[in-house]
């Protein structure tokens, strides 16, 4: 007998992997106190990891990461280009103001290493701080500029949920977001 676990049926396997990521999102948060307020939200074996910098209406409310409006503008513009629908992981870079940036950054670097996401977009400029801090990007990212780094493509834009009542720039915000399409198809 080797030891291993007989059941290594995909389900299994899947399960196993997402109790890693929750074990491993658990560690993450417990390295800033307090950035655990507003939990966050969709697949722990995500291929794209949304990153908003603060909390907007829906959050402050009590809802989870991207529960609000800019949640469904996410989803939808992530699925116009070419990401399945349900791929996405969300969270907050600054769910507590008082968070030292250095614990922010390494916070932020293990939850995306947990849900090990192909992309990581940056929703705003507080984001796209705090993922170029994460990564250890001295020049930061440029608002519709893919960066690939240490295996992932990091895009950022200029403030997708500011740009929902403005369609100028959502009209930019979109032109920014497709710097994160998929190379090619998504199985």
């Amino acid at each position: 007998m080797t030891g291993r676990d007989p059941d290594l049926s995909p389900e299994r396997v899947r399960a196993l992997y997402e109790a890693r990521a929750l074990a491993e999102i658990a560690a993450a948060d417990a390295l800033a106190p307090g950035s655990d307020v507003i939990a966050w939200s969709g697949e722990l074996l995500a291929d794209v990891a949304l990153v908003k910098g603060f909390a907007g209406p829906a959050e402050a409310a009590g809802g989870r990461a991207l529960s609000g409006n800019d949640g469904e503008a996410a989803a939808k513009a992530l699925e116009a280009l070419g990401w399945p629908p349900s791929c996405w992981f969300a969270t907050l870079s600054r769910p507590e103001p008082t968070i030292p940036p250095e614990a922010r950054a390494q916070r932020l670097r293990l939850q995306v290493e947990a849900v090990d996401p192909a992309v990581v977009i940056a929703l705003d400029a507080k984001a796209a701080e705090d993922v170029a801090a994460a990564f250890g990007l001295d020049e930061g990212l440029e608002f519709g500029r893919a960066r690939r780094v240490a295996g992932r493509t990091l895009v950022a834009v200029d403030g997708l949920e500011e740009s929902l009542g403005d369609p100028s720039r959502k009209r930019r915000v979109w032109g920014q977001l497709k710097a994160a399409a998929p190379p090619g198809p998504v199985y």
